[in-house]
């Protein structure tokens, strides 16, 4: 018989709970529970509660206590719901080309762009895309994220994209958060590909859609819908084989230019990730309808652009999740935590406004029902600070990271034992 673990008692515990999916926040709407312990069972939560009552009523043969010394702030564990982890190579010198003013041709003719990173990611071999995965989904989970979306897309063939998805599978297995595999192949028409947009995109639905379903690969299809990709005309036959195969659709949307939103809207989609170049007219129709808004900030810095217009979403009713975007050209921190809190302060958010929007906010662009608040019945996913106030976090702008890690209830990392 497993044991139940009681785990307490935290100064802060932030349950992320009694709050709308969608529209503003203002930091008075959150849940805190002082001196509060949480009750484990199974991985789930059991009970939350007043932690020196919970200690006094445990039944020490049947319950695992652990007491924290200092005072520490819980939060449900971050979820990022939009990376490009999985590639091979680097694109180092592209950033230091477009930092000193060379343009998007001029990086591509140079060897650059997307392209490069295609190629590099078809020389890699599966075990080589693995391990630099978990490398990259480690870093991400000291930093406090349990939940890792993974898109492919760096592959643009049927057996590279397979080879992607298979080692973000792998990768999965192998690592203690979570990866939730996207299949991103709609990312641009491969140069080698001699035939038209839309017979690419023919290719793919009609090929690969079935094999993601036989190896149950992924549920969950992106596409990427700019002017250097694929227009709306071209994606809503994929998007319309996508939904008759009942997976969930995901767009790369209004980055450069302002098609992409109103398609998400159109196909119902989860999320609609990017809109830095939304309009009010964007806005409004995202408002309208159930589709998550998620910002990524990471290309933001990375591209030296404007920020996803936050601050206008929220206030407009739109539900907004925040996510790093990591990948190898436009977004190569990876750092979710310091990505939100500098949107923060361009877009003028509040702490519960970022804190939705990297834990239940994030869960519901990725449809998941079962994480990003701390409550009765989900997951033990939660994260620890070293402090008494829960406003240290984002005020230290992403230098204050998590001192501990919990999976599923258990321990997964320790700052202090970690050298």
């Amino acid at each position: 018989m497993k044991k139940l673990k009681l785990i307490g008692p935290f100064k802060q515990l932030i349950t992320m709970t009694g709050l709308p999916l969608k529209g503003a926040l203002s930091d008075a709407q959150l849940v805190i529970i002082d001196d509060a312990g949480m009750l484990i069972e199974d991985g789930k939560i059991k009970t939350i509660g007043l932690f020196k009552n919970m200690a006094v009523d445990a039944d020490n043969a049947t319950t695992e206590i652990t007491t924290l010394q200092g005072d520490h702030v819980c939060l449900p564990g971050f979820i990022d719901a939009h990376t490009h982890i999985c590639f091979g190579g680097s694109r180092a010198k592209d950033y230091a080309m477009r930092n000193a003013g060379k343009t998007y041709l001029e990086i591509a003719k140079a060897g650059g762009g997307i392209w490069d990173t295609v190629t590099q990611t078809r020389k890699a071999s599966t075990e080589e895309l693995i391990k630099k995965t978990i490398k990259r989904s480690k870093q991400h989970l000291k930093n406090g994220v349990t939940t890792l979306e993974v898109k492919s897309g760096y592959g643009l063939s049927v057996s590279e994209e397979l080879k992607m998805l298979r080692a973000i599978k792998t990768t999965n297995a192998q690592t203690p958060l979570d990866l939730v595999p996207t299949c991103l192949a709609a990312h641009m028409k491969p140069k080698d590909f001699l035939g038209t947009n839309t017979a690419y995109l023919e290719e793919i639905s009609s090929t690969l859609f079935p094999i993601l379903k036989e190896e149950n690969l992924s549920h969950r299809i992106d596409a990427f819908i700019e002017e250097s990709a694929f227009s709306k005309e071209e994606i809503r036959p994929y998007f319309k084989k996508a939904k008759e195969m009942d997976f969930d659709i995901t767009v790369h949307a209004d980055q450069f230019s302002t098609d992409g939103s109103a398609v998400a809207v159109e196909f119902g989609a989860l999320s609609a990730d990017h809109l830095e170049a939304s309009t009010d007219k964007e806005i409004e129709l995202l408002s309208k309808s159930n589709v998550i808004a998620t910002a990524l900030p990471g290309a933001s810095i990375g591209l030296g652009c404007a920020f996803t217009p936050a601050r206008k979403l929220l206030d407009a009713g739109c539900s907004v999740a925040i996510a790093s975007d990591h990948n190898p050209g436009s977004a190569p921190m990876g750092d979710l935590l310091t990505q939100a809190a500098i949107l923060q302060t361009f877009e003028k958010l509040s702490n519960a406004e970022v804190l939705a929007g990297i834990t239940y906010r994030a869960a519901a662009a990725l449809n998941l029902t079962d994480r990003g608040q701390l409550k009765e019945g989900l997951l033990a996913d939660f994260i620890l600070f070293h402090t008494n106030d829960y406003n240290e976090i984002l005020y230290n702008q992403g230098s204050f990271k998590p001192c501990m890690v919990f999976k599923n209830g258990a321990l997964i990392f320790d700052k202090h034992k970690t050298h």
